[in-house]
């Protein structure tokens, strides 16, 4: 072989050479994207589990939170109740004391009250003075005009049919009237209410 053939032929293999490399460089491109695409969306697919995962756990620390809230809330709103409940019983329990006190302050007064009943009665049924009858009069008026401002009152039994609520029989009487059988013929003690309790029965004699 000639040296100019050798040198055709060398020539003839670098335009080959040069006509094949811009035929494989588009495919080596495409090639290159779709690695460059598939590095993308793993990265992608990676970020988005680890944003999921997150998201997970805010969502588990926010169901924590909120369960957390809402017993907090509960023992919060029992707490309230219990308190309120205790306020009123401690206000009731009170009331009750006071209630008490007064009852038995006033129930204490009752014997002067019949004295002054009876001390009446005795002077209006003698001779003496109009003064003594009017001071005794005014007197009793006075402490019964008092106790009635604190919610005592009489309790009527005099020609009253019989009642065990209010009355105490302590002895029974035989009457003519038919209209006074069952009936309070006489009192021995007047009986009184508070606040409308009864706080001492009347001792009557009933008619039979």
């Amino acid at each position: 072989m000639s040296e100019n053939t050798k040198m055709d032929q060398e020539a003839q293999i670098q335009d080959e050479t040069v006509q094949e490399t811009p035929a494989q460089e588009p495919q080596e491109k495409e090639t290159q994207e779709k690695e460059t695409q598939a590095q993308e969306k793993k990265g992608f697919l990676k970020k988005g589990n680890k944003d999921k995962a997150r998201i997970e756990e805010l969502e588990k620390k926010i169901a924590g939170l909120e369960e957390k809230t809402a017993k907090e809330k509960d023992d919060y709103i029992r707490l309230m109740a219990e308190f309120d409940n205790f306020r009123r019983r401690t206000a009731q329990e009170k009331l009750e004391l006071v209630s008490m006190a007064s009852t038995e302050t006033i129930k204490g007064l009752l014997p002067i009250l019949d004295d002054c009943e009876r001390a009446l009665k005795v002077l209006l049924e003698s001779d003496d003075s109009d003064a003594a009858k009017e001071g005794t009069e005014l007197i009793f008026s006075k402490l019964m005009g008092y106790l009635k401002t604190k919610g005592l009152a009489v309790i009527e039994a005099m020609n009253q049919p019989f009642d065990t609520d209010l009355h105490e029989a302590v002895a029974q009487f035989p009457v003519q009237e038919e209209d006074k059988k069952g009936k309070v013929f006489d009192v021995v003690q007047t009986g009184y209410t508070l606040n409308g309790k009864v706080i001492r029965f009347a001792k009557v004699v009933v008619g039979i």
